[in-house]
């Protein structure tokens, strides 16, 4: 007998809650090519616009190859939600606290990028948790660009009463 399809039903099937979580679990995010494309949409996204970013004559002139990707564009692309992290963590994830990052290395329009985030934290709470993770992202050359930390609280597995 075929089952009728329901939205409700359409989910990832695994709910990770905080006493799955193990250090050095690593959540890869699809790499991505940064095209002129990615550059106007976060230009229009953030309202920046300094020429470095959006006028590849300007960066010519000041010794660059293409565009420079402001820094948050760069943090951008280790967005828990662009890779299965927030989807494993489902309804159990509660909020993005906090994030830091150091930029380490330009990237330019045409360059790919490698981003992953690894638990390196987890604090134990009462009903929740919270789960440090490290950022990174690395271009196409192998080179770190980008590292920082990131952190969640996430729900406990609730206690069954008896």
């Amino acid at each position: 007998m075929k089952k009728t399809f329901t939205p409700k039903d359409h989910k990832f099937p695994i709910v990770a809650y905080f006493e799955d979580l193990k250090l050095g679990e690593k959540y890869y995010i699809p790499s991505r090519t940064l095209a002129d494309a990615n550059f106007a949409a976060f230009q229009l996204a953030s309202g920046d616009n300094h020429p470095i970013h959006y006028d590849v004559e300007y960066c010519r002139k000041r010794g660059f190859p293409n565009l420079l990707a402001h820094g948050f564009q760069v943090l951008i692309q280790t967005a828990a939600g662009a890779g299965n992290f927030a989807h494993i963590m489902g309804d159990a994830l509660v909020a993005f606290v906090d994030q830091s990052s150091q930029f380490l290395a330009p990237v330019f329009s045409g360059d790919t990028v490698y981003p992953e985030l690894e638990i390196v934290e987890l604090i134990s709470q009462n009903s929740t948790g919270l789960v440090r993770v490290k950022s990174t992202v690395h271009n196409q050359k192998g080179e770190l660009v980008m590292e920082g930390f990131q952190s969640y609280v996430v729900k406990k597995r609730r206690k069954v009463q008896k």
